[in-house]
């Protein structure tokens, strides 16, 4: 089963939107699974501190890397008493490698993943490099912390567990499945506000309409995707 291993200050941040709706569901059914763990447990002296001042001088402060490698490591032996000892060890990082469809596949098909999520000036880069982190960033943009992101990469990557959607026909044909993006969609009513829906998709001849949704789709692609 997919479990979901997030190592955050705020833990009372999750489900968030992965309880709700079919993602939701399939966390109640056993579908996966997601524990939360508590990155200040793991701090050091009697304020239990997270971060210090960054090497070198410079504005705000970096988590340490004795205390993420704690947490990282508590949460590795716990997923090793039940037989995930391969699990890839995210960190959510604007620097990081861009998320797309093809790491969701790849991570839904395994056992999980443990998620980290940063916060003020990022991690020590030390414990990125000792523990063997994955940087992923969801957008080029930069958040106040990793939370939404891992929002993100999760429900990406459920989504795509047999099961979980209605109907699993869904996964296969949507954007970047096969390096295009998504045809428009339509339904009722067949005309509104002027506009009707393109009469091959209400001709019933599904050869034409096959063809139709893959020129669209390289249509689209090519306009909002010059990369």
């Amino acid at each position: 089963m997919f479990k979901a291993s997030i190592i955050t200050l705020f833990p009372e941040a999750f489900p968030g939107v992965l309880g709700v709706s079919l993602i939701g569901k399939a966390l109640r059914d056993g579908l996966w699974s997601l524990e939360t763990t508590q990155l200040r447990d793991f701090g050091q002296g009697p304020h239990k501190n997270v971060d210090d001042t960054p090497a070198g001088g410079g504005a705000g402060m970096v988590l340490r890397a004795d205390v993420a490698a704690a947490a990282i490591d508590s949460v590795l032996d716990r997923r090793r008493l039940v037989g995930c000892s391969r699990t890839p060890i995210i960190y959510l990082s604007p620097r990081g490698q861009q998320f797309n469809q093809a790491m969701a596949r790849e991570w839904a098909a395994g056992p999980g993943v443990i998620l980290f999520c940063g916060r003020f000036e990022g991690l020590d880069e030390r414990v990125i490099e000792a523990r063997g982190m994955q940087e992923v960033a969801v957008g080029e943009a930069v958040l106040a912390g990793g939370e939404a992101a891992a929002m993100v990469l999760l429900e990406a990557c459920v989504r795509l567990i047999p099961g979980v959607l209605g109907n699993e026909t869904s996964t296969v044909e949507e954007s970047f499945s096969d390096g295009l993006l998504e045809h428009g969609q339509y339904t009722r009513p067949r005309e509104w506000e002027g506009r009707a829906i393109p009469d091959v998709l209400t001709s019933g001849d599904h050869a034409k309409i096959e063809a139709w949704r893959k020129a669209e789709r390289e249509r689209i692609t090519r306009a909002r995707r010059k990369d």
